[in-house]
């Protein structure tokens, strides 16, 4: 059974390459896509963006669901957007999902305004990875894979 990385993306995230492009760099999401399926060709990668806290959560219940009862290996890569600073219900969700987990931040949220330097996820996942713009994908996908044969 091969392993899957599922990359989900959350609120504003859509937006990448224009909003804030001094701050958040110019590529969208769909750059970040081809640049990552170029690093790990023959990889297992599916991406995803929502706005909808809810469908996240979904998500993220879903992977953990299929892991748990075998039909698949998953792991999660998972940048939140706002809903790091904030989001309990992500937490709880990826708290509960015993899969690999790394949240990744395309920039450094230690180094921006205060309201940003606090994460609410971070507890409950294996790994965060932020600053390093959308190399931290890439640093977070291989990260991702080797955990997979660990559980």
């Amino acid at each position: 059974m091969s392993g899957k990385v599922l990359v989900l993306n959350g609120v504003n995230l859509g937006a990448l390459g224009t909003r804030r492009p001094e701050v958040y760099g110019p590529q969208t999401l769909g750059d970040i896509e081809e640049y990552l399926r170029g690093e790990f060709p023959g990889v297992d990668l599916e991406f995803r963006q929502t706005d909808y806290e809810g469908e996240m959560v979904a998500w993220i219940q879903a992977s953990a669901n299929a892991a748990v009862s075998g039909e698949e290996r998953v792991a999660l890569v998972l940048n939140p957007g706002a809903w790091t600073h904030y989001s309990y219900a992500l937490h709880d969700a990826l708290e509960a999902a015993k899969v690999p987990k790394a949240e990744v931040h395309l920039t450094n949220i230690h180094a921006r305004e205060s309201w940003r330097r606090h994460s609410v996820v971070s507890p409950a996942v294996d790994a965060v990875i932020a600053g390093m713009g959308a190399e931290g994908y890439r640093a977070a996908v291989s990260y991702a894979l080797s955990r997979l044969g660990d559980r």
